[in-house]
């Protein structure tokens, strides 16, 4: 069947390649007018977005209600709406910089040995109220992330008895530091 005024909308809901020819033909210079002159600062995106417009157009023609009005003005819709969408992409690809440009620091080896050398004096004043055996405790499960029932048995305390020590460990350490000793079951301080 041939496109024309009168069939045009019935073939594009029926998916008929000849009803988007017939938009193509019809009405393809007013809607790339639209595009021109909104993508005027960049006429290499004019083709992709006239390409969405249609797209968009073969897809949701069946929004397109004729009681609200004619089909070209609801195509001149879908092609502002398109415009916009395509200026809002370049937009945050313009915002977005390519991997290849981001100048990734390279680290001061010095200035690491001296945040290291500054963590761990913190972190032996923090457990200096801690017995040895604590002060282990708490370094291999809280700094070196090791499982607290593998440090238990390498250090010959049994898992209740790790619990144990930690809990009191942190009542200890918040008591040094802030004069309270009130902790909540699940072992945070109030």
């Amino acid at each position: 069947m041939k496109a024309n005024e009168h069939n045009f909308i019935t073939l594009l809901k029926k998916q008929k390649e000849e009803g988007i020819l017939y938009v193509i033909e019809t009405y393809g210079g007013l809607l790339q007018s639209i595009v021109r002159r909104r993508l005027a600062a960049c006429p290499d995106k004019a083709e992709e977005c006239m390409n969405d417009i249609f797209l968009g157009i073969w897809q949701n023609i069946d929004s397109f209600d004729p009681s609200k009005g004619t089909f070209i003005n609801w195509a001149c819709g879908v092609a502002r709406l398109e415009t916009i969408d395509t200026l809002r992409r370049m937009q945050r690809q313009k915002n977005a910089l390519p991997l290849e440009e981001i100048e990734l620091p390279q680290e001061d080896e010095g200035l690491l040995h001296l945040i290291d050398r500054e963590l761990s004096e913190e972190t032996e004043e923090l457990l200096s109220c801690l017995s040895e055996k604590d002060r282990q405790l708490f370094l291999r499960i809280y700094m070196d992330e090791e499982d607290p029932v593998s440090v238990g048995q390498s250090l010959g305390i049994s898992r209740d008895n790790v619990y144990v020590r930690l809990f009191r460990g942190k009542k200890k350490i918040h008591k040094k530091y802030t004069g309270k000793h009130r902790l909540t079951q699940k072992g945070d301080f109030i």
